[in-house]
């Protein structure tokens, strides 16, 4: 017997304050919203619309791993001045945004079943901010798949 299916999408977007450089759990929003629009099985993408800002799907336990993340990308990728680097048309921590978010992701796309985002026992998902001040940040979340 052939089986048809249906498939239907929904766009999104959420806006997330952040205070400044850091990790935002941003997962029981990103929940919410996905289990309100009543699709079974489908794929969820999370789209950053910004260059000084990024997305990843990390641990959620222990606040020791984001600290930690956030000490590596500061060895990895030191603020400016000295001449570090040209671009620092917004202060110090301007370029060095922008290669943090060149080396992580503006884009997640994350398997949706039962009508939830399929996650790890462990998993998170943040919005990784890299300017030191604060933002207001937005993101678009699109998911297709069948009705339940």
């Amino acid at each position: 017997m052939h089986r048809e299916h249906r498939l239907e999408q929904r766009l999104h977007r959420i806006h997330v304050t952040t205070g400044g450089r850091g990790l935002v759990d941003i997962t029981a929003e990103v929940r919410g919203w996905t289990e309100a629009q009543r699709i079974g099985i489908g794929l969820l993408t999370i789209w950053c619309r910004h260059t000084s800002a990024s997305l990843l799907v990390q641990e959620n336990a222990s606040p020791e791993v984001r600290a930690d993340l956030d000490a590596f990308f500061s060895r990895l990728v030191p603020d400016g001045g000295h001449g570090r680097y040209r671009h620092a048309d917004e202060g110090p921590d301007d370029m060095p945004a922008h290669i943090r978010a060149a080396l992580t992701q503006t884009q997640l796309s994350i398997p949706v079943a039962e009508g939830r985002p399929v996650l790890g026992t462990w998993q998170g998902i943040y919005l990784y901010e890299h300017r030191t001040s604060p933002h207001r940040r937005e993101l678009v979340l699109h998911l297709l798949g069948e009705p339940e």
